[in-house]
């Protein structure tokens, strides 16, 4: 298995945007893309958080014009991704403006920078804040109670940060120190230290601006949870084990900290951690302390070592994050290795929802600098983190329909051979919080291009891939999408996704195709109907009915092969849950909807099957579009059926409208929107208003987190069903 596979990247990689910029022979044009504008030059934040953690993006579209030129789509990437994984979210030009919102995100920290056709990057200039090692990056902190160590610190109440150069064989270097409050230069007591090593594709600052150490250290100190001790910061470049002796050398001499290994501890990330583990293993009695965080490769580990690191170390303890994260191969390898050299350690349990990224790390060092220098009881794993049992490794490539989804909601995309040229391969689908939209660059693997992402919660996925900016079907999954070529889509099993699932074969409802003559299109159309499990055509009762419509850009096939129409219905009956009835999913493509239903579709319906014409036994409800045209014919037929819902879509102005008439004929009228990431949510909550002052009654239980999307609709047709034909 290739670090490929699991979109191995510490921070962004700036180079290879660069480069595709002076390929492109506009080296001018680079010099100013990767220099970072001033505050000045924007006045109007682009980025807006929301206490409810909703980031909004509006980016003036002259702005990115007079930087970059004409460009066909903008990004924001960021570690917005699952496991917090860096991923790109589309924003969407309106006007004047590239613009999107994207929540609720959960509390932490996150970088990102703006993107415009795969290759020209800008800062964000609005936002103050700065990443030393990559000028094209700005941060934003999402608060909450898990990243409450991640805040500033009250003013005065925190160490300080310095510099600390120092001479090596190589040259002059530099390490950041982090001094505990109340620290002074002179005094009879002595400090412990902790040497915190970076790693490839990282620098000492990052710690600081991704890592937050600062504030982490910052926040430990004042809840009293860490022992006072002196931090030191120092790159990768200067943590082989000569200048590692010249650091500690230069440390001991500047600053007032115990010199014997009980007092002294050492960790690091990636490469660090590898750099961290080995000093300790190689040299025993250097260290009483070590921290692996997701290291690279397996130090040399010596068995006959084992009873001297075993009395000299008083904690060596491992972290990794999930199967997204290189280093979890890796750790299992090193905890074998330490096994079998007798060498005792602890380890920290996967953490299910970290990847190779800051996120995590911060995590492990809220974890591992508490039990530095102190008794400490609990040896085990953090909350919520599992056992590692052996290594994970998706199925070579091609020899199987991607994605590959694990029981545990990692999902592995592939494309085929046919992308070996392409410069830009991501994976767009469903995988932000509450559905919305997310695009995961993938990584070559040989001939062909793969990414691990999740874990992704039990639910129903759609995604297609865009290769150098074009739309492109995964020819290796068999699910097609009629009104969408280019999706596919998939499912990740489990309890929260159960009734999105197929029932047992024969158990189910049936699905068949209603063609009938449109008067109105002056053609044959066709709707597909639902019919339950028993449907008997003779029995004395009619059956009630649903006249279910589809969205703008839509059709009638799109309930069933995007919003699992049938798989819900199926569980809903089988649970006990659902009124017998028949579920007509017509074509609502019309340049008159009310002729085309109540003229076309519903005698369709009535001749062929055997449904109540009642009032009260017909419903009518439709999502986005179709959820307009559900309300039009409430209000130009009200009364004609009992039971109205919109999914997304607001009731419009007031004129003309008989109250008394919706009020009288009507046992539910029942709205659904999404949250504000749902492009409707401020039209809808402004009709409520409408409705309220007409008193029209309605219920409205509150908005369905997700976008203007089928994670949405699915769940408000989950509501809504078992209401339908009971009062």
């Amino acid at each position: 298995m290739t670090t490929a596979t699991y979109h191995w990247r510490l921070r962004r990689p700036g180079v290879r945007r660069l480069s595709a910029v002076l390929t492109a022979g506009v080296l001018a044009a680079a010099a100013v893309l990767f220099v970072p504008q001033p505050a000045a030059a924007a006045e109007t934040p682009w980025l807006q958080v929301s206490p409810d953690r909703y980031a909004s993006f509006t980016v003036p579209a002259a702005y990115v014009q007079e930087r970059l030129g004409s460009v066909s789509q903008v990004v924001v990437e960021g570690n917005l991704g699952p496991s917090a994984a860096w991923a790109e979210f589309g924003l969407t030009r309106r006007g004047d403006v590239w613009s999107g919102i994207l929540g609720p995100l959960k509390p932490g920290l996150y970088q990102y920078q703006l993107t415009a056709d795969d290759t020209l990057s800008l800062k964000d200039p609005t936002n103050s804040t700065t990443v030393a090692s990559d000028p094209l990056l700005s941060t934003f902190l999402v608060a909450g109670d898990s990243a409450r160590w991640l805040a500033d610190a009250p003013p005065g109440s925190g160490g300080t940060v310095e510099t600390l150069s120092y001479r090596t064989r190589s040259g002059q270097r530099s390490a950041l120190v982090w001094t505990p409050p109340g620290y002074a230069a002179k005094g009879p007591k002595g400090y412990p230290v902790l040497y915190l090593q970076s790693g490839d594709g990282a620098t000492a600052t990052d710690w600081l601006d991704l890592g937050r150490t600062r504030q982490i250290l910052d926040n430990l100190s004042a809840e009293g949870v860490i022992t006072p001790m002196v931090v030191v910061i120092n790159d990768a470049n200067g943590a082989d084990g000569r200048e590692l002796k010249d650091l500690r050398k230069a440390v001991a001499d500047s600053y007032r900290i115990l010199r014997d290994p009980a007092h002294q501890a050492i960790a690091g990330v990636s490469d660090g951690a590898t750099t961290a583990v080995g000093a300790a293993l190689a040299k025993p009695g250097q260290f009483g302390h070590v921290g692996w965080f997701s290291g690279r490769s397996v130090p040399r580990i010596d068995r006959k070592d084992a009873t001297t690191v075993n009395r000299t170390v008083k904690m060596l303890r491992l972290y990794t994050g999930n199967v997204t994260d290189p280093a979890y191969n890796t750790t299992y390898r090193l905890m074998r290795a330490l096994d079998r050299a007798d060498v005792r350690f602890e380890f920290d349990g996967v953490d299910p929802d970290g990847g190779a990224n800051w996120t995590t790390w911060q995590d492990n060092l809220v974890d591992f600098a508490p039990r530095l220098f102190q008794p400490v009881s609990d040896h085990g794993p953090s909350p919520g983190h599992r056992p590692l049992r052996g290594e994970f490794a998706p199925p070579p490539a091609g020899t199987t329909p991607t994605p590959f989804v694990t029981k545990d909601g990692f999902v592995t995309f592939e494309t085929g051979p046919d992308f070996t040229d392409a410069q830009h391969v991501i994976v767009w689908a469903n995988i932000a919080p509450g559905g919305s939209w997310l695009r995961v660059p993938l990584s070559r693997d040989g001939d062909r291009w793969r990414a691990t992402v999740g874990p992704l919660k039990p639910w129903f996925y759609y995604y297609r891939l865009i290769v150098d900016r074009v739309a492109v079907k995964d020819t290796s999954n068999p699910t097609t999408v009629t009104t969408e070529p280019t999706w596919s889509t998939f499912l990740v099993p489990g309890p929260g996704a159960r009734l999105l699932t197929d029932v047992p074969a024969g158990r189910g409802g049936t699905v068949e195709s209603m063609t009938y003559p449109s008067t109105v299109a002056g053609q044959d159309r066709a709707a597909l109907v639902w019919t339950p499990p028993g449907y008997d055509p003779d029995r004395a009762e009619p059956y009630p009915v649903l006249y279910l419509q589809h969205g703008g850009g839509q059709n009638y096939t799109d309930w069933v092969e995007m919003g699992r129409a049938k798989q819900i219905l199926d569980h809903q009956f089988l649970d006990g849950d659902l009124t017998p009835m028949v579920v007509v999913m017509g074509n609502g493509n019309s340049s008159n909807f009310n002729r085309e239903l109540l003229e076309n579709i519903v005698p369709a319906a009535r001749a062929r099957y055997h449904i109540s014409s009642e009032s009260s036994q017909q419903a009518i409800a439709g999502l986005s579009m179709g959820g307009g045209q559900a309300l039009g014919v409430l209000r130009a037929y009200p009364g004609e059926f009992a039971y109205v819902a919109a999914l997304s879509a607001g009731f419009g102005s007031g004129t003309g409208v008989d109250v008394e008439a919706i009020n009288s004929g009507t046992k539910m009228l029942r709205l659904y929107v999404g949250d504000q990431t749902d492009f409707v949510y401020p039209s809808f909550m402004a009709s409520l208003t409408t409705l309220d002052n007409l008193g029209i009654r309605y219920e409205f239980d509150g908005v369905t987190p997700g976008p203007h999307g089928w994670d949405v609709w699915q769940k408000n047709l989950i509501d809504l069903a078992p209401r339908l034909f009971k009062r």
